[in-house]
């Protein structure tokens, strides 16, 4: 996937991508070891490498061309997986954001800008991984704080089976 005709830092992006997994490691072992996620200490590792390396394996695709609603989704199934496992919310949003802190300083490290053009990309890179996490944040506190019930997630599976089947009704 190219990203030059964007005009975002598509070097950087291709960077995370290319160093996704280095990435995934150290987000899981900071989210593993860090006392603000006492809770994620117990999680799977597999499960927290799975859900970062997705994120960060894909991330100029989550930036650029993700659309919001794949986003609330992913997000917002995020809350309510971390609801249902009884994490505090507080632990939630600062996986979120030591996740992004951990990206940003990965960033800055290997970021140096040759002129105004590339500073400016990076800054807008910079800005688009702070509203991505913003949304994220958001939407994960949605999900852990109205999950659906047993009755919608039900109505749900049965909307969708009769997408898949094509039928409009059943009785």
């Amino acid at each position: 996937m190219t990203h030059e005709p964007h005009h975002f830092a598509g070097r950087l992006i291709a960077l995370i991508e290319s160093h996704a997994e280095e990435l995934t490691r150290g987000t899981v072992e900071q989210l593993q070891a860090s006392s603000r996620t006492p809770s994620y200490h117990g999680l799977s590792y597999r499960d927290l490498h799975e859900r970062v390396f997705d994120v960060y394996h894909d991330f100029g695709h989550w930036l650029l061309e993700k659309t919001e609603g794949a986003v609330r989704g992913k997000y917002y199934d995020l809350g309510v997986r971390r609801s249902r496992e009884r994490i505090p919310l507080s632990e939630v949003l600062w996986a979120l954001v030591l996740t992004k802190n951990y990206l940003g300083s990965y960033l800055a490290a290997w970021a140096l800008s040759d002129s105004a053009v590339e500073l400016y990309r990076q800054q807008e890179l910079d800005r688009l991984i702070t509203h991505f996490f913003d949304r994220a944040m958001c939407y994960a506190a949605e999900g852990y704080e109205h999950p659906p019930d047993a009755e919608s997630l039900e109505e749900e599976s049965l909307s969708a089976a009769r997408r898949r089947s094509g039928a409009g009704w059943v009785l």
